[in-house]
């Protein structure tokens, strides 16, 4: 996924109500942009952080700027929540991800479930199909990526719902995209929500399969770089 427009650079001032951040630009511009990324965010918002941010084309926008990206160390972390699903489809759909070769066709948004919608839904004529959620990732501790960083009830709902779907012939995958290069391994974060690492353990037990790969980010660009191994534990424990 490229950007389509070069990247603003600054620095974050603060985030505030989830949704909103105050940023300095690097010309001196003060401002208030849109913080795509309903997470806590441990690590990532802190005050001074080098950030860029995006700049709709659409000239009614109420706010026109939206973080799309964090400086860690060396490395950089993408932090838009939107942009994972397309990342994903775009390599699968590029054959990037031999786990999810060999379907006929690529649909987003699906229907399914009870009152759901599949991120991806991949089907062909010779096998069953494949309902893939996928989930952004950016929590690192130690060399461990991990995901959830806040207590989500509606990622435990949708692992029951995947579990469904493997229950009734399909084929289900939980996909967690790392939008960061710096992690070794990826593992749930059972100390964070531990009703979520409980849905996990069940929907593998029932079939859903697990799937994660890290990105390559850069100012212009994030795209699929590597799979990553998924613990059978959490980080403490493994």
């Amino acid at each position: 996924m490229e950007f389509p427009d070069p990247l603003y650079a600054g620095r974050l001032v603060k985030r505030y109500k989830r949704f909103l951040c105050d940023v300095e630009l690097d010309d001196g511009v003060a401002l208030t942009a849109h913080c795509p990324n309903p997470g806590s965010m441990l690590g990532l918002a802190e005050p001074g952080s080098e950030i860029w941010l995006s700049k709709s084309r659409n000239p009614a926008r109420k706010l026109a700027y939206t973080w799309e990206l964090a400086r860690v160390g060396d490395g950089l972390v993408g932090i838009n929540t939107a942009h994972p699903n397309a990342i994903v489809a775009e390599a699968v759909s590029a054959g990037r991800i031999p786990a999810l070769a060999g379907y006929d066709t690529l649909r987003r948004e699906v229907k399914y479930g009870r009152n759901s919608r599949i991120d991806i839904l991949l089907e062909s004529t010779a096998r069953p199909p494949c309902y893939v959620e996928v989930k952004n990732v950016h929590l690192k501790r130690g060399p461990f990526a991990e995901f959830p960083d806040a207590v989500t009830a509606r990622g435990a709902k949708h692992l029951a719902e995947l579990s469904e779907m493997v229950a009734k012939g399909a084929r289900a995958v939980m996909f967690y995209l790392v939008q960061r290069e710096d992690c070794d391994d990826f593992a749930v974060a059972a100390d964070i929500d531990p009703a979520y690492a409980q849905a996990w353990d069940a929907a593998r037990t029932g079939g859903v399969e697990g799937i994660c790969y890290c990105c390559r980010i850069t100012t212009q660009a994030i795209v699929i770089d590597r799979a990553m191994r998924i613990l059978p534990e959490g980080p403490a424990d493994a």
